[in-house]
């Protein structure tokens, strides 16, 4: 069992940025990936950036590259999504995840996830 808790979220103006962070607690195996997932109102939730916990390998959504950036601290076991550039289509709720499947780009095998945290982007 992953236990995950995100904190960062609020409300920016177009432009702004945010730093969400995820910390992971609980298992005894470290999870392969780690990922940020979010949910606009009346939307499907949809996979943001995902990164491989053993290294540096990420991945992104097309529409936050070169605006959001995915990283860790392994030491403190928190993962981070620096957003910059925001646009009020990024609104959602924005949910961390864990995988421990074998490859950071299946989105669909991250089983574990947190209570989210609501970013809102105002024009």
């Amino acid at each position: 069992q992953v236990h995950l808790v995100e904190s960062g979220g609020g409300s920016v103006q177009t432009g702004g940025s945010l730093r969400l962070s995820c910390a992971t607690f609980g298992y005894t195996y470290s999870p392969n990936c780690m990922g940020w997932f979010r949910q606009a109102p009346g939307k499907e939730r949809e996979g943001v950036a995902t990164i491989y916990t053993g290294g540096t390998n990420t991945y992104y959504a097309d529409s936050v590259k070169g605006r959001f950036t995915i990283s860790q601290d392994n030491a403190k076991n928190t993962v981070y999504l620096q957003m910059n550039s925001l646009k009020p289509e990024d609104t959602g709720m924005y949910y961390c995840a864990a995988s421990y499947g074998r490859y950071c780009f299946r989105w669909a095998d991250f089983a574990f996830w947190g209570q989210g945290t609501q970013v809102t982007v105002s024009s």
